[in-house]
């Protein structure tokens, strides 16, 4: 999964005339035309959209990658909030055709991944405290962006069929965004068991469980490297009474502004901390790239006004920030396959002017 496409240089020996060929890039499809900017076709080709209503997000590959699970709202389908379906994301038309839905049709669901197997997955829900969905927040009369976090979240194992199979969480409060590792061993997700949003693993069975965050903030959104070793998470980090008052007002309401957000990496086990991004504004859903040297993400911090929003790779080490999209509404969720040789994403591009955001999936054929 770490071979990349790279430019081929075919030299004679050394004590002839050196020549060299540069192989043609592979031509482009007629969606990349209609779906890709000009700039995006450095690293994206044969894209193809997934999803065609509603708002599609955090689609995540089948330790096989014939499969991806995801979650919508997509009132056509039966939903009054987010729930799990999955598709085979080659054969499925869904422009036509309904995924089938994995969760229960209960409550509210977020963050859905495969476990070992590809036959059970695990994701978070709200349906045990209620079966309604949960309220979404009001429009502030302060105008401010805020995130809920629903103190009714836990987080379960389910099969194919949509039985949940176990408990993983039962402590007051939040328990969601859990991914799993590729060595198919551990959970990582984000707690408010301490009364901060933090970090925590565990064994996919539930059992060990280890906080590796706590300073002051949001830890969430968290993903192992592909080596399993390291974990990449998006952090906010009030520093000035005023900030840390603000955030600590609105986590008792059961919510978070997450308009300052930077991206930091760790061992697995939470030691050896490093802020990788310093770029203000909202820098979040990381994902590593398939080398585990690099991170992709969303951001908005080239803009004025907080949108758009689009993908772009940094160095693990800061340096070589590089902006992978320029469609001019929202890029967000990339995930690398496990093999290495595709992105999904998802996106407001190709919506008809409307604000539904769909999936998409692309070769990658960047660095």
């Amino acid at each position: 999964m770490r071979k990349l496409l790279v430019p081929i240089l075919i030299a004679a020996f050394a004590c002839s005339p050196k020549t060299e060929t540069i192989l043609a890039p592979e031509p482009h499809s007629a969606s990349d035309s209609l779906l890709l900017h000009p700039e995006e076709m450095k690293y994206l080709k044969n894209i193809k959209q997934l999803t065609f209503g509603g708002n599609n997000a955090e689609a995540y590959w089948s330790f096989d990658d014939s499969m991806l699970v995801f979650q919508s709202d997509y009132a056509d389908w039966g939903n009054e909030c987010d729930q799990m379906f999955y598709l085979n994301w080659r054969e499925d038309d869904l422009s036509s055709n309904q995924p089938k839905r994995i969760s229960t049709g209960l409550g509210r669901t977020t963050c859905a991944y495969y476990l070992p197997g590809d036959k059970t997955f695990v994701y978070a829900s709200t349906h045990l405290v209620d079966p309604a969905c949960p309220p979404v927040p009001e429009r502030r009369a302060d105008g401010k962006y805020v995130w809920p976090i629903y103190n009714s979240f836990d987080i379960f194992t389910a099969d194919l069929e949509g039985n949940i199979l176990s408990q993983l969480t039962n402590e007051p409060g939040y328990d969601a965004e859990a991914t799993v590792s590729p060595r198919g061993d551990k959970i990582v997700f984000t707690s408010i068991r301490t009364g901060d949003l933090e970090l925590y693993t565990m064994n996919i069975d539930g059992t060990e469980l280890k906080q590796i965050t706590s300073d002051l903030g949001y830890d969430g959104g968290a993903f192992f490297s592909p080596d399993g070793s390291k974990i990449v998470w998006r952090a906010s980090r009030p520093q000035t009474p005023e900030e840390v008052k603000e955030y600590r007002d609105l986590l008792k309401d059961g919510l978070v502004k997450p308009t300052d957000m930077e991206l930091y990496v760790a061992n697995v086990d939470g030691t050896n901390v490093k802020k990788i991004t310093s770029l203000g504004k909202a820098n979040w859903a990381p994902f590593f790239h398939p080398s585990g040297e690099k991170l992709i993400f969303a951001s908005n911090h080239l803009t004025e006004r907080g949108y758009p929003f689009n993908l772009f790779m940094i160095n693990l080490d800061g340096t070589g920030l590089t902006r992978i999209t320029h469609d001019g509404t929202f890029d967000a969720f990339p995930v690398f396959s496990n093999d290495g040789k595709y992105l999904v994403f998802s996106s407001n591009r190709n919506n008809g002017g409307t604000r539904d955001t769909n999936l998409f999936v692309a070769e990658w054929i960047g660095d």
